[in-house]
């Protein structure tokens, strides 16, 4: 059954610092302040567009940092969301916010109206990678947030960045795996987007900072799907959403409107080379879950050429007995089958 969401941008709204990296105004493609009446707009709107509504459906805030935002602007937002929470509306409110913004008397705030999942954008678990991008907190502001949220009943959602300055591969797996630590309930991963009017956009010019090759991102991005996957931790977003005006500002880094395809694709694809090693060349059949086909496939193909490039000439089949990121080749010959179970 699907349920409806609201998703209402307050940008830069609150935040107490200019990340090197940020132009929300750019992401939301939103310049002018939250009001009240575009909250009701927005939730009424969803209400009468069809669909269903479940304890599952949430009026989300993002962008800015909603929990820095003065108390009495932050109660009228969460006072007039919170009019369309109960039976036959909303389950619940989400906010995003700073680790640094959260304490025992906003939490107090929050569950009076509904807010159930609270998100930090903590980007990176290296305080030097922090300081480089001038974010203003550090990795400990991230774990006492999550311990705070964990101890007052709230569903925990964290947000990295891959590729920003002063950052390398390896430290980029270091958040990634201090976020298994973590164990939040799900995860954002955001390739980083040299975007215009920034401080990273000055270092790119200046040639001091070197983005991200899309090619690099997914590579990177595609295994720590993989590890959050392994730990039970959904991942409920890879890459920036498409809406806004990013491509019109964007200026390096990555940025792809199906990005997280792309790396769906790409665990796809390691796990084929892996089943075909030292497999003669010949035509198999790829079996994969059905909810996979595409992602098997790859964009345009590409999956289905870079195999062929290695002699395996390969078609995808659904097989619903076979879980997320794993495949079944067989060997398609008229004198004998071959099985290779990809473990």
């Amino acid at each position: 059954m699907k349920h409806r969401n609201v998703s209402l941008f307050v940008p830069h709204e609150g935040c107490p610092h200019a990340c090197s990296f940020c132009n929300q105004k750019v992401i939301s493609g939103q310049s002018r302040p939250l009001t009240v009446n575009d909250i009701r707009t927005a939730c009424e709107t969803a209400l009468q567009s069809g669909g269903y509504c479940t304890e599952e459906s949430e009026i989300a805030f993002f962008g800015g940092s909603f929990t820095a935002i003065e108390t009495e602007k932050q109660i009228l937002y969460l006072q007039t969301a919170n009019e369309y929470i109960g039976e036959g509306k909303f389950g619940s409110i989400r906010i995003s916010t700073r680790p640094d913004c959260i304490n025992e008397e906003i939490l107090v705030v929050l569950k009076q109206y509904n807010v159930r999942n609270v998100e930090l954008g903590a980007q990176s678990m290296s305080d030097e990678v922090l300081l480089a991008n001038r974010r203003g907190h550090t990795a400990k502001d991230t774990e006492n947030a999550v311990r705070l949220l964990r101890e007052n009943g709230f569903g925990v959602g964290l947000q990295m960045m891959t590729g920003l300055y002063g950052s390398t591969e390896e430290t980029d797996f270091f958040t990634a795996r201090e976020f298994v630590r973590l164990q939040p309930d799900t995860v954002r991963i955001y390739p980083t987007a040299v975007l215009e009017h920034t401080f990273l956009a000055q270092l790119y010019k200046n040639g001091q900072y070197c983005p991200q090759t899309q090619e690099q991102a997914v590579a990177a991005c595609s295994k720590m799907l993989r590890l959050f996957y392994e730990h039970n931790i959904r991942v409920i977003r890879v890459g920036l959403h498409a809406g806004g005006d990013v491509q019109g500002n964007l200026l390096a880094g990555v940025f792809h409107p199906a990005f997280g395809e792309l790396c769906e694709g790409e665990i796809y694809y390691s796990e084929m080379c892996n089943a075909l090693h030292n497999a003669p060349e010949g035509r198999y059949t790829v079996y994969v879950t059905p909810r996979a086909f595409s992602q098997a496939v790859g964009q345009k193909k590409n999956n289905i050429i870079r195999l062929a490039q290695k002699g395996y000439t390969c078609r995808v089949a659904a097989d619903v007995n076979i879980p997320k990121y794993r495949v079944r080749i067989v060997c398609e010959r008229t004198d004998e089958t071959e099985e290779n179970e990809c473990i």
